[in-house]
């Protein structure tokens, strides 16, 4: 799994006026939660950007004043003006304790509805799930090959080993919807006949059985 080491150093004084002071240094404030003790820290605002700005899911070494946290990031502030980070949350990791983390999906093959002619949607980017720390993934993988034509994976459907799914399980994540051309031949098609794309799909997916 993806990480990144982020050189902090410790906060002794908190409110307003320390943070914009640490914010007038380009130093961004954080926490590290969960572990024996919350460790109030800062860092460059550059040391964030790579698990920030990314839609991977990466761990954290983060290390402040000789101590080294592996972590994971929970929670995250920016300025409503001009946009830029101000505050940071991390999860600390704890081998014996649970965690509750968001982890992309990622789909794998093509869709047999695809090769007759439809279209694929994809309906979520990443799922909620809860686990120890020693069976996070940087995604979950959906294979999506026999996913027909007006059909739809959901929630339940996502191999989910060791974790339990903090989504609801009806929730649809993909589906394969029929296109504009596959509707009009599937109404200018005698009644009974497929339409043109799915009788070219057919003599692949007779092969595969």
């Amino acid at each position: 799994m993806k990480s990144i080491t982020i050189e902090g150093q410790l906060r002794t004084e908190s409110g307003k006026k320390a943070t914009r002071q640490l914010r007038s240094q380009k130093l961004v404030p954080g926490v590290i939660y969960g572990g024996k003790t919350e460790v109030n820290f800062a860092a460059p605002a550059s040391s964030f950007k790579s698990i920030v700005y990314t839609p991977e899911f990466m761990l954290a070494d983060v290390h402040v004043n000789g101590n080294s946290y592996k972590c994971i990031l929970k929670d995250l502030q920016f300025d409503k003006v001009t946009d830029s980070l101000i505050h940071v949350d991390f999860l600390e990791l704890v081998d014996d304790k649970k965690i509750i983390a968001t982890l992309p999906l990622k789909y794998i093959g093509t869709p047999a509805g695809v090769k007759a002619g439809g279209k694929l949607v994809t309906k979520m980017k990443s799922i909620k799930i809860k686990t120890y720390p020693k069976f996070l993934k940087e995604f979950m993988e959906v294979d999506i090959s026999n996913l027909q034509l007006n059909e739809n994976l959901r929630v339940e459907d996502i191999p989910a080993e060791n974790m339990e799914v903090m989504n609801s399980p009806r929730i649809p994540i993909a589906s394969v919807t029929m296109t504009r051309q596959l509707k009009q031949e599937e109404a200018a098609a005698p009644k009974g006949a497929a339409p043109a794309a799915a009788k070219a799909a057919a003599p692949a997916a007779a092969a595969k059985k």
